[in-house]
């Protein structure tokens, strides 16, 4: 039973600690939209989204405006497109028809991003998988509201340093194809390793071959919250600083679970999962660096900050699972560098850099997230990034990830402005030492011995 006091102590949370829905998103397997014919596959794509999606926008609008917690994006993720159109596409512009029927029927329901754009080569490449990822740069050149993901590896296949290689290639071609928008096509790109197959978190979603028909998964967020209850219990003891923290994920994923429940049911839409990952913003008091300075770090990347960020996300990850029984997803703290003031500051201020962001990945959910480099950083350089972070996922067993973005003609020391959530970025060096010898070996890594199970 829902007392008077959790009433108030929610309206408290969203009205001055920045707590809100970040996602309701909407999965759709598109597998019977596969043909041998590219116009019947695109028209069964756009009549599948557009009768199944048509109300989720006015259902997250209804279910914000009654219960009072703001529901930030609705959005749609999809079956991997390079299994839905194997049959059909024969060259990348034959993938890219379909980008544009994704986003036309993106819009015509209104959502904020539609994922999935997809291919999952972790252990090999098909010719269908290498046409997707061939036609990426001008798919999202030529369209809006696309989000794109390459899963490259994972625990149990290793990592595919062929697709490692190529996606070097492909994200300095979107970088170059969208230089007239500061390579923004590469924010709606993202590398993985590990991907899971129910993340609702953009650009990386994608609605896995083992989901049902359609599925609603609910992203929560909360770094405000946190930060004010630790506010609290300044100066405590560890204990108490883990209980304080894992009580306010309990909170904030009940929030979570109670609006996808009801989207669930107005919707008519099995519900997968909570999604309970700290996804901050670019607004001041919504940032996971500043949970980490006041856990106690002058500057976020100072000593103690891969300590300090391990023990947020396990609190966060204990208190979310008592919650809901279907906690999914990424869950657990975010750090993307455009979308988090504290972490910006810190980039600015010099205490935080790409090697320390790396360190921090392997504790954290996800990756190098929404960082700009220079825009002649090279593609082998790019690929040896890549190939780092798939490594501290596939040795980890847990998802890492790699969104960065070369903004073509800027360098260390410009800003980029990308809006909205997107937020805005200090250019970050990288280390240009070559890797092309170790990048340009054909083949893969193989599996670490921990992955073998059976």
């Amino acid at each position: 039973m829902i007392n008077i006091f959790e009433v108030n102590e929610t309206n408290k949370m969203v009205e001055q600690e920045n707590l809100d829905v970040r996602t309701i998103t909407m999965g759709i397997n598109l597998l019977d939209c596969a043909s041998e014919n590219l116009d019947e596959v695109n028209e069964k794509i756009y009549k599948k989204i557009t009768t199944l999606a048509k109300d989720l926008v006015s259902t997250g609008e209804d279910i914000a405006k009654e219960f009072g917690v703001p529901i930030v994006n609705k959005r749609i993720s999809i079956t991997p497109i390079a299994l839905v159109g194997a049959a059909a596409c024969k060259t990348p512009d034959d993938y890219v028809t379909i980008a544009k029927t994704l986003d036309k029927a993106a819009h015509e329901v209104g959502v904020n991003f539609i994922g999935g754009y997809s291919a999952i080569v972790s252990k090999g490449m098909t010719k269908s998988d290498e046409l997707l990822i061939r036609s990426i740069p001008k798919a999202l050149a030529e369209t809006e509201l696309i989000c794109s993901s390459v899963n490259v590896g994972s625990t149990k296949t290793g990592i595919n340093m062929d697709a490692v290689r190529l996606m070097g290639e492909i994200v300095k071609e979107t970088a170059e194809y969208t230089k007239e928008q500061d390579s923004l096509g590469c924010a709606k790109l993202v590398v993985l390793c590990n991907a899971p197959d129910d993340n609702p978190f953009m650009a990386g979603a994608f609605h896995g071959v083992s989901e049902d028909d359609a599925i609603i998964n609910v992203g929560v967020s909360g770094p405000g919250v946190v930060k004010y209850a630790l506010e609290k219990v300044r100066g405590e003891s560890f204990e108490v600083l883990c209980e304080t923290i894992k009580k306010t994920a309990f909170k904030i994923t009940r929030v979570g679970q109670l609006v996808a429940q009801e989207a669930s049911k107005r919707l008519g839409i099995p519900f997968g999962i909570i999604d309970l990952s700290l996804a901050p913003t670019p607004a001041v008091g919504d940032s996971v660096a500043d949970i980490l300075e006041e856990i106690g770090l002058e500057r976020t990347g100072a000593p103690g900050t891969t300590a300090a960020l391990a023990l947020l996300n396990d609190q966060v990850k204990k208190g979310g699972v008592m919650a809901s029984s279907y906690v999914g997803g990424l869950s657990g703290a975010f750090i993307p560098v455009s979308e988090d003031q504290g972490m910006i500051d810190a980039v600015v201020e010099g205490s935080l850099v790409i090697e320390k962001l790396e360190a921090m990945t392997c504790v954290c959910s996800v990756g190098l997230d929404m960082i700009a480099i220079p825009g002649d950083t090279k593609a082998a350089t790019i690929s040896g990034i890549i190939a780092d972070e798939a490594a501290i996922g596939m040795v980890n067993q847990k998802t890492t990830a790699v969104r960065v973005i070369p903004v073509i003609g800027k360098g260390v020391g410009e800003t980029v402005e990308f809006g909205g959530l997107l937020g805005y970025a200090p250019i970050m060096p990288v280390n240009n030492f070559d890797c092309s010898a170790f990048v340009n070996r054909q083949g893969r890594i193989p599996a670490p011995i921990h992955s073998f199970k059976n």
